[in-house]
């Protein structure tokens, strides 16, 4: 059976996701290190870190998951931008590293302004820039597949397979978000359609380096490059699919977290009771 939780809210500090992540039922959790739509970052004290420790040993979650911060853009062709983006990619790996986390989920950038293979081979250039000089640990970055929303690279698993080619000495992994596949043009709704974006991923970056899903419905139509997600079961893939998802014998190494609007504490829950049935029932 698949580790299950969601991205939980940090305010009070970042161990306050571990918190709500145990008082949930939750096994495993995402969350931000830092204030996620902004360049600046309070940092993090010696004294956040070994709380933060002493909590998830204390909780047992695992995996734990940090997402990268919505301003990093790793294929920027602005100068300027692509520098900050590099600075704080560093910071979030570094942060991430302090806390002691499994995985480091970050979306492979824009390639607006340039082609789509030059988007993809800088990506990969800023991520050995940013990470240049670090010791990983058992840390892993997992390059997210993207709807391809705005020029977004990463919406094709070839995009991530490139990415992770040219850098090889990264520890690189993939983080499958499944109202992004849709609307990026793999049709999950039938079982035929599920079993081809598998062989897909199998083919170009394998399914055992797929570490986590991001468990989403889509508020967006199919192949629309839309991102928007929504609660399970509501959205145009369905509750039908998604159970087919959850169950795969292929993804049940991966951690399952759920991403659905926060507009509403109690639909969180719901998400997480849905997700629960789909692992729980018996096929």
């Amino acid at each position: 059976m698949p580790k299950i939780g969601f991205h939980a809210p940090i305010k009070g500090g970042v161990h306050n996701a571990l918190i709500v992540a145990k008082d949930t039922g939750c096994d495993t959790v995402q969350l931000f290190s830092r204030n996620p739509r902004g360049w600046m970052a309070k940092p993090l004290t010696r004294a956040d870190i070994l709380l933060f420790r002493k909590i998830r040993k204390q909780t047992k979650i695992s995996p734990v998951l940090i997402h990268c911060n919505y301003l990093v853009n790793l294929a920027a062709v602005d100068d300027v931008f692509l520098e900050k983006s590099r600075a704080s990619f560093r910071e979030e790996v570094e942060r991430a590293l302090l806390l002691g986390v499994d995985y480091l989920v970050v979306h492979p950038g824009s390639a607006r302004g340039a082609c789509e293979t030059d988007g993809i081979a800088l990506c990969a250039t800023s991520l050995k820039i940013a990470c240049k000089g670090l010791r990983f640990g058992s840390l892993r970055i997992l390059l997210e597949n993207t709807a391809g929303q705005g020029d977004c690279i990463g919406h094709r698993f070839e995009h991530l397979e490139e990415i992770m080619r040219i850098c090889p000495k990264l520890p690189l992994a993939v983080c499958l978000d499944t109202a992004h596949a849709f609307t990026a043009g793999y049709d999950i709704r039938e079982e035929d359609g599920l079993e081809a974006l598998l062989q897909r991923v199998q083919k170009t970056v394998k399914t055992k380096n797929v570490r986590a899903i991001h468990f989403n419905d889509s508020r967006a139509v199919y192949n629309s490059r839309v991102d928007r997600h929504w609660h399970i079961g509501e959205g145009h893939i369905g509750a039908d699919a998604l159970r087919r998802v959850a169950r795969h014998p292929k993804l049940k190494h991966a951690a399952f977290i759920l991403e659905t609007p926060y507009d509403d504490p109690r639909a969180d829950i719901k998400n997480l009771e849905m997700l629960r049935s789909f692992v729980a029932d018996p096929p």
